[in-house]
């Protein structure tokens, strides 16, 4: 179905739903009429209508770019409007912030790479891209050449109209050609696109194929995703697909860090701080520790500590409040205070998963070298870490192993306890990455673990039958009366009553790090 046609549909739908001529003052009467299913669907469609029309839009912001490059001085369109850049053009247009306007003419210009260099999907048959022409590195605007307007191409800089859009026989298509295609089709919305693409980034010398495969597979989980979930994915293959671009990426943030303090006008001291990757996992996981209970963690089994969670859950600082009252505890204690006066029995502390090989690979070589590549993986939300600081992590604290098969499926203990045992929730923490709900995007610290087959039914505390859920994720598959299955060593199927299972797919970064490896199976270890 063409875009127009898709539109059309859409409007004929909520028409019959909400009526003929519903003015803008009586909107907000006639959605307060509907029943819960009726509303749904209407926010269904007017989300299709919007992203098939908002595809338009964003090429539209590409065209704009494409026609306001350095290139086309004043006469650019963008310049024509008064506005220096396209992005500021775009945002004036659509209302939208300074970032979303960057989205979409990132987007933009992507999609317009793609058309012109070998057409989106159903256009043409395009050849695969070769090395040089797939918009990579020394490819700028690669794809674009030929487009009225587009710096070298034939008429007037700056002039109107894009040619070519069918794409050209033979031609190549580019490395993000299904996000692109995706996008188009109303698959991705325009944030989703730019957080898969921006967050792989351009692909090395020497192949392009593994980010195609990866811009495939991001797409096919997107629907389960947040924004947020698949930009942080995007970035964990890129590093595991460019593990020299990982260590070079890792070190700049690592230079970049810095702590700042100002006073205000009013007296009062401001603290400002960048921290690098391992000063942030160490962050977040102190703050996670400290205020799990106020920020949806699991529910304690320990009395004592169900106890120390109920106090926390009701005290009248705000979480704000709390953060910053335990770093300056943090700060005044130093090491006069032990683990448990602060954090409870959930003691603060940063995993990191690694092979087993590549640890082995990070031993010093001859002459002191240490080895480099290699990217390790933190437990708690996938952030790529260099392999080098997981040997770090298993000289300092040790290392917990254990073994898993290409699922990331570790562990079988069977029935003889009904709780999972901490190594089994360290080995969940590892397949699933944190709460596998369809678009929860909560860490693993925060998630409980559920029996898919039901203790009080002859289940059995196995991690093939275990998957990690929030807590209110977890409470509301209980009180809602949802269910969840798994095939063998499948996938896991969410079931609501009266609606089609939904599936619940692993992060894909974690497909990635786990993929990769035929059996036998590899030995894996999570560094304390």
């Amino acid at each position: 179905m063409d875009i127009f046609t898709e539109a059309t549909a859409v409007i004929d739908r909520l028409r019959s739903t909400l009526g003929d001529a519903v003015r803008p003052s009586e909107i907000a009467e006639a959605l307060t009429r509907l029943d819960p299913g009726e509303l749904i669907r209407v926010m269904s469609d007017l989300t299709a209508g919007i992203r098939s029309l908002d595809s338009v839009r964003t090429v539209a912001a590409g065209v704009i770019a494409v026609q306001s490059t350095r290139d086309h001085g004043h006469s650019g369109t963008a310049q024509v409007h008064g506005h220096r850049t396209p992005v500021t053009l775009v945002q004036e247009i659509t209302g939208v912030s300074r970032g979303e306007a960057a989205k979409q003419v990132r987007s933009g210009k992507a999609v317009l790479e793609t058309a012109l260099a070998g057409g989106l999907a159903g256009d043409v048959d395009a050849a695969p891209a070769a090395p040089g022409a797939d918009g990579g590195p020394g490819d700028e605007g690669a794809g674009l050449a030929g487009m009225p307007g587009a710096p070298g191409a034939a008429g007037e800089p700056g002039a109107p109209g894009v040619a070519g859009l069918a794409g050209v026989p033979g031609a190549t298509r580019s490395w993000h050609a299904p996000a692109d295609d995706a996008l188009m089709t109303g698959v991705l919305s325009t944030a989703k696109h730019d957080a898969i693409v921006t967050g792989l980034g351009e692909p090395i010398d020497g192949g392009w194929e593994p980010w195609t495969a990866a811009v495939e597979r991001l797409v096919e989980e997107a629907s389960v995703r947040t924004v947020e979930d698949l930009a942080r994915s995007a970035r964990a293959i890129r590093d595991m697909l460019d593990s020299e671009g990982a260590l070079r990426r890792f070190t700049e943030r690592f230079e970049r860090r810095s702590v700042r303090t100002r006073i205000d006008d009013y007296g009062q001291t401001h603290l400002s701080a960048t921290l690098d990757d391992d000063a942030a996992l160490l962050w977040r996981t102190i703050i996670d520790a400290a205020l799990r209970p106020r920020l949806g963690g699991p529910r304690f089994v320990d009395s004592e500590e169900a106890a120390r969670g109920a106090q926390l859950s009701a005290d009248p600082r705000t979480n704000d409040q709390l953060a910053h009252d335990l770093l300056v505890d943090l700060l005044r204690a130093g090491s006069l205070a032990s683990a448990d006066d602060v954090f409870g029995a959930r003691q603060a502390g940063v995993r990191v998963v690694v092979t087993a090989q590549t640890l082995a690979d990070q031993r010093v070589a001859e002459g002191g070298a240490r080895g480099a590549d290699g990217v390790a993986l933190a437990e708690e939300d996938g952030t790529p870490v260099p392999a080098w600081l997981a040997a770090q992590r298993a000289c300092d604290a040790g290392t917990t192993e254990f073994t898993v098969d290409t699922h990331g499926n570790p562990l079988y203990v069977g029935r003889e306890a009904r709780l999972f045992t901490r190594v089994q929730k360290i080995a969940l923490a590892v397949r699933d990455g944190g709460c596998r709900w369809p678009g929860c995007d909560r860490p693993s610290s925060f998630c409980e673990a559920h029996h898919c087959d039901p203790w009080s039914s002859g289940g059995r505390t196995d991690v093939d039958c275990g998957i990690l859920l929030c807590r209110f994720h977890h409470m509301n598959l209980h009180h809602g009366g949802s269910w969840i299955t798994r095939d063998g060593d499948g996938g896991f199927l969410l079931h609501r009553v009266g609606q089609d299972p939904v599936p619940m797919p692993p992060r894909g970064h974690l497909r990635y790090f786990f993929g990769e490896y035929d059996p036998p199976p590899p030995r894996f270890r999570p560094a304390a």
